[in-house]
Order: C-alpha cells, then structure tokens, then sequence
C-alpha cells in the first residue's frame, strides 16, 4: 500500500470533543500521523484549541474567544479548552498541524511565536487560505505550510513563490488523479480534506493523495493496511 499521511481532523471527534487533549491522545493512540488542531487567541493572547469564534457549539456559551480573557475561558469550560502549549505537550513527539482560523497578522505571530518558544516548529506545520499563510511564512521563513486551495484553478506562482508551500491542501471533492499529477509536477505535496468515508478514502488514496485529513482515524488507519503501512 502506497505511504499516505493520516492526519486526524480536531483530534477524534467522532468519541471525543474536537479541539480538547483527550481527543488529540485519542487521535494519536488511533494510529494518526498528525493532528489538526485550530488554534485561536483570547482577549489577552493566549493561543488556545477553538474552531469557531464563539464557545456556542462545543461549550453551550453564546460569548466571542476575542472577548474573554483565558481565565474565563477556563471558568466557562471547566478547563476543557487547553492551551496550544498544553496540546503540543500532549502530543509529544508526534505532529501538529495548526490550522489558523480567523487569524490576522497580530495573532499569527503570537502562534508562530509560541510554537518556537516551545521548542516545536520542527513538528507543527500550519494550514489555511492565502493571507494566513503569507503571514505565517513571514512570521517564520523555515515553516511547513500546507496552502488550502478551494478552487481547480491553480494558484498563481507569485503566490507560490511567496508562500513555498510543502503540501497544497484541497477539500477532498476536488481531487482527481489530474489535480493530483499537476501538484507532483509542480514539485508539492497534495493535502485533501475532510474524508469520513471509506469510499472517498479509498478514492483519495488511488487518485494519489499524499495526505489525507479525517475524522475517523481508524477508518482510514485500515484502508491503508493498519500500522504496518
């Protein structure tokens, strides 16, 4: 079976709350490769594990992160939001990726910055749009980015040029065994995201996906021939 990364998307949310450290250890105990993660500031800086931009869906909270400071982000969920240092703690020496919803300049270097102070860019690589990751290349030259691209249309070379990506990470419905020859040609890695069943990721894998992002670890740890492969 050709090698194809298993990243688990928000850690196992299909047993565990997305975005907490029980679901990155059980992401990792389930044979995942790397670990997607969100990552987001509170009112006082502190980079922590959050999706959307309120506490509403995960934690029943109608309340922005941007407004709360991060001791009432704790005293709101019981603790249940870690820090982006308690989750690459947590994760060990496995791989981070760290994905940068709503994030802007200011918060991109906070999150870039607390990942070197933690001894970790050698084992988080970052993912969104454009924007995002010119910033995070500016933020740190050496950085492994994953360019998330939603449209068949290729990015154009100023933009790869600038950005030097490593992967380019597209939503699993736009791959094809072309898209995926372009990316090689092109000297990239190709991403696809977010495939939850087993007929899409065994589409993903023939079609040549070097990467695959999941919410069902297991499912696509076994369509990949288990931890042997």
């Amino acid at each position: 079976m050709r090698n194809v990364r298993v990243v688990a998307h928000r850690g196992d949310p299909y047993r565990v709350r997305e975005n907490t450290l029980r679901s990155v250890a059980s992401a990792v105990g389930r044979g995942a490769d790397a670990v997607e993660i969100d990552v987001r500031l509170t009112r006082d800086g502190v980079p922590v594990l959050l999706h959307d931009d309120t506490l509403k869906r995960l934690w029943g909270h109608d309340r922005p992160l941007s407004a709360l400071s991060y001791a009432e982000v704790r005293g709101l969920t019981a603790d249940g939001i870690p820090t982006l240092d308690e989750a690459l703690a947590e994760a060990g020496d496995h791989p981070l990726m760290i994905d940068l919803p709503g994030g802007n300049e200011a918060s991109v270097r906070a999150i870039v910055g607390a990942v070197h102070d933690a001894g970790a860019g050698d084992r988080v690589s970052y993912c969104a749009g454009g924007v995002a990751m010119l910033q995070v290349r500016a933020a740190d030259p050496a950085a492994e980015i994953a360019l998330t691209w939603t449209s068949l249309a290729p990015p154009r070379p100023v933009l790869l040029d600038a950005v030097k990506p490593r992967w380019l990470n597209y939503r699993f419905g736009l791959v094809t065994s072309a898209l995926a020859e372009r990316v090689h040609r092109d000297g990239l890695l190709l991403s696809a995201w977010t495939a939850d069943t087993r007929r899409t990721m065994r589409r993903l894998i023939a079609a040549g996906a070097d990467s695959i992002t999941t919410n069902r670890v297991d499912a696509l740890v076994s369509e990949l021939g288990g931890r042997g492969r």
